[in-house]
């Protein structure tokens, strides 16, 4: 009997000698002290008690009484003290040993943290890091899917930083809700906020798009940031009855659907970059069904366009292509040669 149980005795010696090295270790570095060992979980993450005695370090004098609202991170996912992926204010400003140590020698402030955050100086006075080294830090935690292609993206290479467009400490994200983030984007492309208020535009101000459904700002293997490869295949994500294939097809709406649309706005019903007749002119510069070519006669007579004793083009004067050529997108019908039905 005895035999069998011995097993249980070791058992119980190996719990005891834990238990004496835990109580050792927590005595020799008491709450607060930094450079203890952090307390992990099963996962090897820092557990929730060990975050928020590490956030206590600044938070005792970065509280409520800050002009920037710090501690309503805890309102956002970075502050989910139930989530073991959530950081601690060390994860991003580094230990930051120096600035915890307080001010020293002739100094009447404390020195600068390890990173900091920002595209200007702060109110204490502290340089902030460059552009590349504030989304790296950043980048450590969020890489891949949409992330995954932010080294050399447009954005990435001209200095465009993470905080410039996102704001970790406030509750509301603005660039991710649907209906503010064009405001976000406005900031460094006013000319598409101005494109977006035209009479013909997508319903961005109604908030039924962003500019991330078209966009994918962190980088893309496709032209403008756009979330496809090309910009028809991004265009057929909601207008895929102009996908195709058909039987007969209009070269330029296979090329790029912006060889006639203006996708931010434009004052021409629909989102067209000029009107016809003079739009289908950029490559139908020909006579149509008439004796002499209507670019010259579009004025008529008063406009010194047209011989004595002429008349202008009809064509040219309804400005109606599409009264015929309905299909213009493309035409499935064995008749539909010309793009008529």
């Amino acid at each position: 009997m005895k035999a069998k149980n011995w097993w249980k005795a070791a058992l119980c010696g190996a719990m005891l000698a834990f238990g004496f090295v835990a109580t050792a270790q927590a005595a020799d570095n008491p709450p607060g002290n930094l450079g203890g060992p952090m307390i992990v979980g099963q996962s090897g993450s820092p557990t929730a008690q060990e975050r928020l005695r590490r956030d206590a370090l600044c938070t005792k004098c970065h509280d409520e009484t800050e002009t920037k609202k710090i501690l309503s991170i805890y309102q956002t996912p970075h502050g989910a003290i139930g989530d073991q992926r959530t950081p601690s204010c060390q994860s991003c400003h580094g230990e930051s040993k120096d600035h915890l140590g307080g001010a020293t020698g002739n100094k009447d402030h404390r020195p600068r943290p390890d990173h900091v955050f920002g595209a200007k100086l702060t109110t204490a006075g502290y340089e902030p890091d460059t552009a590349q080294e504030q989304s790296e830090i950043c980048i450590s935690c969020h890489k891949g899917g949409l992330r995954m292609r932010w080294p050399g993206s447009q954005h990435e290479n001209n200095d465009v930083a993470c905080t410039g467009c996102h704001v970790n400490h406030n509750p509301t994200d603005a660039v991710r809700v649907k209906e503010e983030q064009p405001a976000v984007c406005a900031t460094c492309h006013p000319d598409r906020r101005a494109d977006i208020k035209k009479i013909s535009t997508h319903p961005i101000d109604a908030g039924k798009m962003t500019c991330s459904d078209c966009h994918n700002p962190h980088g893309s293997p496709g032209p403008k940031l756009l979330v496809k490869n090309t910009v028809t295949e991004t265009c057929f994500q909601c207008h895929a009855d102009k996908r195709g294939p058909f039987l007969w097809e209009h070269q330029p709406v296979v090329e790029d659907c912006t060889n006639c649309h203006d996708p931010h706005g434009s004052n021409i019903t629909p989102l067209l970059k000029s009107r016809p007749p003079f739009l289908c002119d950029e490559c139908h510069d020909g006579p149509h069904a008439s004796g002499s070519a209507f670019g010259t006669a579009v004025g008529g007579v008063q406009g010194g366009g047209v011989a004595a004793g002429g008349a202008p083009s009809s064509t040219a004067v309804g400005r109606a292509c599409m009264n015929c050529h309905v299909m213009v997108h493309g035409s499935n019908s064995p008749a539909g040669a010309y793009l008529h039905r």
